[in-house]
């Protein structure tokens, strides 16, 4: 028996077809329930965790302070790394050859060498250059200053993060940037824009669609990868502020939880936002919400253009069913 809106449409030999039953996601469900249940119980129920300690140092002073600095080294080291790869992604694609070999070698260099070694060595800078001058290249100096007081552990910290990152991020920010269509560049020449203006209000604010789900990504991975300013050496940040308490009551287990938690709070703020961040920039690309606008709007008033519309997408539809 027809429906309604079948009956109004006026769409002949229409097919009613019932849905087939799929077992597999309520088997699958039910086994993942199980293994999740069996996990939990054995997380909470295990004495070895020591929960009562995980509690009494959760909100422990020297940890509130650690993800302070883990946020601060976080932000800082983004900061720096978005700004440059923005620069260096502009350089790849500059006509100058010069700059084009600036902008690989420095990201083949920072690429190519491990994170951890850049920090030591960031971390032993004051040795290898005592001082910082500023004068004639080769010649007198006019002024200069001790480095330990300019690059302390908490600067070489930032830096090493930052320049780090930033290698990796302009590969992001130069795919955007190339998955804008030519025809926007032409366009905006056309109306006599100059390049930098063109890449700041015409090509930039478009690639951040691709760019920001990546920059996300490095992001989180950052604020993991602080944990290992300890070969700068930055003894201030939440992994070894965990660790520190850790060694000194011999319990290490609790200690390690408190940092996860702290870790996953963190990241899921970070997924929240990424997430805004995507809807935002994506506004005028996702055509999903469009189409099923239009869907609807043609069942719920089926007269005129909206009535062909939907059966011209029912048509379509069981075209590819009698294939």
């Amino acid at each position: 028996m027809k429906s309604r809106e079948d009956s109004e449409l006026g769409i002949p030999g229409e097919i009613h077809a019932r849905p087939v039953r799929k077992p597999g996601p309520v088997v699958a469900a039910i086994v993942v329930l199980i293994f999740a249940l069996m996990l939990a119980h054995g997380i909470v129920t295990n004495p070895n965790f020591d929960w009562p300690t995980v509690w009494m140092y959760l909100f422990n002073e020297n940890v509130l302070s650690g993800i302070g600095w883990t946020l601060k080294l976080t932000l800082y080291s983004m900061i720096i790394a978005t700004v440059l790869a923005i620069i260096l992604a502009v350089m790849r694609k500059s006509s100058n050859p010069v700059l084009r070999w600036v902008s690989w070698y420095f990201i083949w260099f920072f690429r190519g060498t491990p994170v951890y070694t850049q920090l030591i060595f960031w971390g032993l800078f004051a040795v290898l250059i005592p001082r910082l001058a500023v004068g004639v290249p080769f010649g007198p100096e006019f002024w200069s200053i001790d480095t330990k007081s300019v690059v302390t552990a908490s600067v070489a910290a930032v830096l090493g993060l930052g320049l780090n990152e930033a290698a990796y991020l302009s590969e992001i920010v130069r795919a955007g940037i190339e998955a804008v269509d030519d025809g926007q560049t032409e366009a905006a020449q056309a109306l006599g824009m100059r390049r930098s203006l063109i890449m700041r209000r015409i090509i930039l604010p478009q690639a951040m669609r691709i760019i920001v789900p990546p920059t996300g990504n490095e992001t989180i991975g950052m604020l993991k990868t602080t944990s290992l300013v300890l070969a700068v050496p930055f003894n201030l940040e939440l992994q070894f502020a965990t660790n520190a308490i850790a060694s000194r009551i011999y319990k290490p287990i609790p200690l390690l939880l408190v940092a996860s938690i702290w870790y996953l709070v963190i990241t899921t703020i970070l997924m929240i936002l990424q997430a805004q961040l995507e809807k935002h920039f994506g506004k005028g690309f996702d055509k999903s919400s469009l189409s099923h606008a239009g869907k609807s709007a043609a069942i719920d008033h089926p007269t005129g253009e909206s009535a062909m519309e939907a059966a011209r997408m029912n048509k379509v539809k069981m075209g590819g069913l009698n294939a």
